[in-house]
């Protein structure tokens, strides 16, 4: 148990910054490094910033801040046989020593990529690295999150100057340290590049690659009005927009599977007829948002599913909503793009809640996803890394989603212990979705 004495800034409409002082007792469970070996283990020393964006040595990720440098995408040719594109943004100074969202999880994750031989270095072509991308702009913040938010934000920095680490968000608690606001934007921006990139590859291949952003501080908690659990910036909801305003993408279907209801992302397009968001959550589960009842207001009524799943629930509950709510909601709704908030947080090993998925659910949810794009939307298909905090389920499930992008067998029998699994509560899964089919006419 740890003591912090932390300086909470909230962000009115006004746009002025409020402080405030409060004393908070917080206590996390222990997450793990992954242990691949001296070989393998990624070093954070690899990453440097410069001009407000990350470069890490040798492999060459380059990402342009200025206005005059454009993002450089790969050519058509480049993705042509490409099965997976991802984007690199691990935010090494956004960082609290002992928070679970720190700057470990990006390198965890892509240290197994490179054990695993996952990267374009072992598989050529048919992966691909986005080398050069940049931040998102604030019109593209702006899109999602008010103004004086965005603004608020941008002059908090200069407190992180004197006090090294301030508290944005009294839920989570979210954090923030000089580089914040410069790594929100960058990882925002690696999201919209990916959706430049797949768009771009799927009118030239009826099979373009899914897009995967491995990226942070994750997004779908922060509300239109400010940060919230952990998140700065709504990188899914930001890019569902940039979606529609930059490649005409109408119906934009966003699926979150992460343990923890995507309330920002929920609240910025509950009244919107044109972007479905579909959660599955862990019930009573942090922040106790995503009721089952509520399922969109006006014109966007019945464009929100809610499900919350009991405690426990697992692969087979999983296995089930996919195929009985997941794929007739989007089959109804016929987008034009799927996005996915990717939370690794409802493995079984995960610290912060109390599911049962394991590396072969995120292996199944990948694959089958995959498949759903191809069918109603020309494959276009892009993930956003959310949660994840066990540090070996998140790398081994991220490398698993991987595989399942590639079209080959999963490895998760490997990883996956079924010694931590107990009898998962068929009847209360069953009943729950048996009421969302119900609500939504399914």
């Amino acid at each position: 148990m740890e003591l912090l004495t932390r300086a909470i800034l909230s962000f009115p409409s006004a746009g002025s910054i409020v402080l405030r002082v409060q004393n908070h007792v917080c206590t996390w469970k222990n997450h793990y490094m992954p242990n691949f070996g001296k070989k393998n283990r990624f070093s954070l020393k690899h990453w440097r910033l410069e001009n407000g964006c990350y470069s890490k040595n040798p492999r060459g990720l380059v990402c342009y801040s200025s206005a005059q440098n454009d993002p450089m995408l790969p050519s058509g040719a480049e993705t042509q046989n490409a099965k997976v594109i991802y984007s690199v943004a691990p935010a090494m100074g956004h960082n609290q020593e002992s928070h679970p969202e720190c700057n470990s999880r990006v390198p965890a994750i892509v240290t197994a990529l490179e054990k695993m031989e996952l990267t374009s270095k072992f598989r050529g072509s048919a992966v691909v690295e986005l080398q050069s991308f940049k931040p998102a702009s604030a019109d593209d913040i702006a899109s999602v999150h008010a103004k004086a938010y965005v603004s608020g934000l941008e002059k908090a920095m200069d407190q992180t100057v004197d006090e090294g680490i301030i508290f944005i968000d009294g839920s989570g608690p979210t954090y923030a340290t000089s580089t914040t606001f410069r790594e929100s934007l960058l990882a925002a921006g690696a999201g919209l590049s990916l959706v430049d990139s797949v768009v771009a590859a799927s009118k030239l291949s009826s099979n373009p690659p899914v897009g995967f952003a491995l990226i942070r501080p994750p997004g779908h908690h922060a509300v239109p009005k400010g940060p919230m659990g952990f998140c700065v910036f709504g990188n899914v909801a930001i890019a569902a927009r940039y979606a529609q305003r930059a490649h005409g993408l109408k119906r934009v279907f966003i699926i979150d599977f992460d343990v923890h209801h995507g309330n920002g992302t929920n609240d910025a397009f509950y009244d919107d007829p044109d972007i479905f968001f579909l959660s599955t959550h862990q019930d009573g589960s942090y922040p106790g948002t995503g009721k089952i009842d509520q399922i969109g207001r006006g014109a966007g009524e019945g464009a929100t599913l809610n499900l919350p799943l009991p405690g426990g629930s697992g692969d087979i509950a999983m296995r089930t909503v996919f195929d009985q709510v997941i794929v007739p909601c989007a089959q109804r709704f016929k987008p034009d793009i799927i996005l996915v908030s990717a939370g690794y947080d409802g493995h079984v090993l995960d610290p912060l809640a109390s599911l049962q998925f394991t590396t072969g659910t995120y292996y199944m949810l990948a694959s089958s996803i995959k498949q759903l794009a191809k069918d109603l939307c020309g494959g276009r298909c892009v993930f956003f890394l959310e949660g994840g905090y066990n540090l070996s389920s998140l790398s081994y499930s991220v490398a698993d989603s991987f595989r399942a992008f590639l079209g080959e067998p999963s490895l998760a029998a490997d990883f996956d212990n079924p010694a931590f699994l107990y009898e998962e509560p068929s009847k209360k899964v069953l009943q729950a979705i048996q009421k969302v089919k119900h609500i939504h006419s399914l």
